[in-house]
């Protein structure tokens, strides 16, 4: 199983070929998802710090395009684990002070 590394939160064992938004959230890291992972609100944004994952999608590179959004950054909700990895979720409830949405679809 692939190995996931959250900043300020641990190293987890992740099912292969989960997305990453799901496997945040069920270990614990309350990432925001604000329009249930369809990749439109771009809050369920990580930084990816090691390991990769498939390349940017064109939905992700138009709705960062349309946010002004830095892009080295990834939306958990369009990516799965398929190999270790090591990211900073960049928005999650702590920190916003939002609800984070409708759980996302497998």
């Amino acid at each position: 199983m692939p190995i996931l590394k959250v900043l300020g939160k641990g190293t987890f064992e992740v099912e292969q070929g989960k997305k990453l938004v799901l496997a945040l959230e069920d270990i614990g890291v309350n990432i925001l998802h604000r329009c249930g992972g369809k990749g439109k609100c771009t809050t369920c944004r990580v930084e990816v710090l090691a390991g990769e994952f498939c390349d940017v999608t064109n939905l992700e590179k138009n709705a960062f395009s349309e946010k002004g959004i830095e892009d080295h950054l990834r939306l958990s909700c369009q990516i799965r684990v398929n190999g270790d990895v090591t990211v900073r979720p960049i928005m999650t409830t702590e920190n916003s002070g939002l609800d984070t949405g409708p759980r996302p679809a497998e």
